[in-house]
């Protein structure tokens, strides 16, 4: 079946099984690997991408569902290829990843609570950001989504 839809500001039309989960398209289709397979059950958070700017745990999403839509990625977060977006200049500032497998979900997720609350206390990433970390970077993750707040805020 043909599917188009937009990723990361590109149209793209894929002839693909319609029930085949968005992750595996964007990864073995598109080339794009900055989304990972944690899980596979929507749990864990590493394949986490927006789906017309809703953070979206894409592992569980049939890429049927996502035609004519917007797919952002990681490789599609910054607006420009000249700087990164803040969220990834706060993950490095901040020496987040250790494994780093876990790390793409983590900033896509939090790009979506920046875009939404701009100031967040530990409170609200606490209760908006529910991936899983297994190595325990997560006082590094709060760490830097109020980084990546101070960044954003610096730029209006």
């Amino acid at each position: 079946m043909k599917i188009d839809f937009t990723i990361n500001g590109k149209p793209i039309s894929v002839d693909i099984d319609p029930a085949m989960p968005l992750l595996w398209v964007v990864r073995d289709e598109l080339k794009l690997t900055a989304t990972k397979f944690g899980c596979g059950m929507a749990m864990c958070g590493a394949c986490t991408l927006h789906i017309d700017g809703e953070a979206t745990r894409s592992c569980s999403v049939p890429v049927e569902s996502i035609a004519g839509k917007n797919i952002t990625t990681l490789e599609g977060l910054s607006e420009s290829t000249e700087k990164l977006h803040p969220i990834q200049q706060a993950w490095i500032e901040e020496q987040v990843p250790q494994c780093g497998y876990c790390q793409s979900g983590f900033m896509m997720a939090a790009a979506k609570l920046l875009k939404e609350n701009p100031n967040p206390s530990e409170a609200d990433i606490a209760n908006s950001i529910t991936n899983i970390c297994r190595c325990g970077t997560q006082p590094r993750i709060i760490k830097a989504i109020k980084r990546a707040a101070e960044i954003s805020n610096q730029k209006i």
